[in-house]
């Protein structure tokens, strides 16, 4: 009974000041907050602050100091994983960084915050008042060049989703100690890791039965190796572990890398083929067009060819009613001038020539006698 009491103020005494740090911070524990992350969030760093948040989560959604923080209803949640369990943090005790996210990252704000400055805080001082202003004063007073630098973010929890995800407290802490080693900064992060870790210690400290032994020597070596034993299987089963989780990021990433190189050689496909489509369609247009052209050319020959037929047949036209015209007139001209007897021409007088020119007119003329009076000797 002796050893079993000593064992029993040790575990009080181990177990009480955790309960009693912890109850400054957070006030309800395994809150159910009203949206549920389905999948591992992908956090963006917010520019110029130690905090996180995911862009495509509609809701007030963060990561700082090791915890997720979710703004909902008016209060403020913290969890170590990235669907919860929550806890409810008190106004009074939420980190001064995330007290000082700008109102732009709030994917649903409150009424309030309408006419808020988008790059500045939420106005907390008037929504709190003013308690838990002088409580908390100085909060949004900083120096913006010396920013702490930001925890890294949970990735080993990309491993757990749907059915896979741990919902149980001492199965989350169990995957966590063995995967996640950063050491927070916030009180009150502190305090949640330890209320975490409590009831893992307090179960591993049984008391131990009634009337046991006082261990010797060589049973403290020998738990003492086999503790070094299971620490050793521990660091090995943690080193494949993270040679399997980074082998695993290099396979994703390597995936992701024919992923990209196959969707950029389908986009080059793609335009290539809508440039072979855009080509043989100005092609198409401009045949078509010299096609219209060709037509018009020969439309317009034909017009010409028929125009000038028309007008040799406007001329000939012409020309038979010119005749026609003339004859008219002529006859015309007939009927009213009737054909007179034809005179013989008057003879020409002819000059006194010589006696040579005389006789010689003189034999003419008696020949052109003797013609008319049929010959010579010819009587009438």
């Amino acid at each position: 009974m002796r050893y079993f009491a000593i064992a029993l103020i040790m575990l009080l005494y181990a177990a009480g000041p955790a309960h009693a740090q912890i109850s400054v911070g957070i006030r309800t524990h395994d809150v159910s907050i009203g949206f549920n992350v389905s999948s591992y969030p992908r956090m963006v760093a917010i520019p110029g602050y130690p905090v996180y948040y995911d862009p495509q989560v509609d809701s007030n959604y963060f990561f700082y100091d090791g915890l997720y923080w979710a703004f909902q209803g008016d209060n403020w949640y913290s969890s170590a994983w990235y669907d919860g369990p929550w806890d409810l943090i008190g106004p009074e005790d939420v980190p001064l960084f995330v007290l000082r996210i700008p109102v732009r990252y709030y994917r649903q704000r409150p009424s309030y915050f309408s006419g808020w400055s988008l790059n500045l805080a939420p106005r907390w001082g008037e929504h709190w008042g003013h308690d838990w202003e002088q409580r908390r004063s100085g909060w949004d007073n900083w120096d913006h060049h010396s920013v702490p630098r930001a925890a890294p973010l949970p990735s080993y929890q990309s491993r757990y989703s749907g059915s896979r995800y741990p919902r149980a407290t001492d199965q989350q802490y169990s995957i966590e100690s063995r995967n996640y080693r950063y050491q927070p900064r916030e009180a009150v992060t502190q305090q949640y890791l330890q209320r975490r870790a409590a009831p893992n210690g307090s179960r591993q400290m049984t008391p131990p039965p009634a009337q046991t032994p006082r261990p010797t020597g060589t049973q403290n070596r020998t738990q003492t190796q086999t503790q070094v034993q299971q620490q050793r299987q521990q660091q090995t089963q943690d080193k494949v572990q993270a040679q399997q989780h980074n082998r695993a990021q290099e396979v994703q990433a390597q995936q992701r890398q024919r992923a990209d190189v196959q969707r950029q050689t389908q986009q080059k496909q793609t335009q290539q083929r809508q440039q072979q489509a855009q080509d043989k369609v100005q092609m198409q247009h401009q045949n078509r067009a010299q096609e219209v052209q060709a037509q018009q050319r020969q439309r317009a020959d034909v017009q010409r060819q028929t125009q000038s037929r028309q007008q040799q047949a406007q001329d000939k036209v012409q020309v038979q009613q010119q005749r026609t015209q003339n004859a008219q007139s002529q006859q015309q001209k007939r009927v009213q001038n009737p054909a007179r007897p034809q005179q013989q021409p008057a003879k020409p007088v002819q000059k006194d020539q010589g006696p040579e020119r005389k006789a010689k007119a003189g034999s003419q003329d008696k020949q052109k006698d003797n013609k008319t009076d049929g010959g010579p000797g010819n009587t009438r």
